[in-house]
């Protein structure tokens, strides 16, 4: 059952990154280990924040991912 769970798991993660979608554990644990002291974003701080990032409107210009 563990091997069914790490499966899904890595997919849900893979199909998450295909689609533009970053995980939230892995900036986590990356500001824990490399910023240690420095605040990390809520989970809804960080989605918004990637939003704003792949759809950023800059100078009356749609700036997207393609």
């Amino acid at each position: 059952m563990k091997k069914v769970r790490e499966t899904y798991l890595f997919a849900a993660r893979t199909f998450r990154l295909m689609v533009g979608v970053p995980d939230y554990d892995t900036y986590v644990q990356h500001r824990r280990a490399n910023h240690p002291g420095e605040p990390v974003m809520t989970y809804e701080e960080f989605f918004m924040e990637r939003l704003q990032a792949r759809y950023a409107v800059e100078k009356g210009r749609f700036r997207g991912c393609c």
